[in-house]
């Protein structure tokens, strides 16, 4: 089941896969998992072994000029 969100008539996921976030960002998922190990990603949503970013921190997070997580 997925879950979505309705925005300006189209639909949205409201939740991304590492896969999406790495199509996102034009990088590997490995490279992914580095710069979230280092910090430079929005925390993800885990929940047991499934991680998945929310769409809209991820969309503030790109407008804000990539900032890293605070420490």
């Amino acid at each position: 089941m997925s879950y979505v969100a309705e925005t300006n008539a189209e639909i949205r996921p409201v939740f991304i896969t590492a896969k999406q976030l790495a199509i996102m960002l034009s990088v590997s998922k490995r490279t992914l998992y580095r710069m979230r190990s280092a910090g430079q990603l929005p925390s993800p949503l885990c929940v047991g072994s499934v991680v998945r970013w929310r769409l809209s921190e991820i969309l503030d997070w790109i407008q804000a000029d990539c900032p890293k997580r605070p420490q």
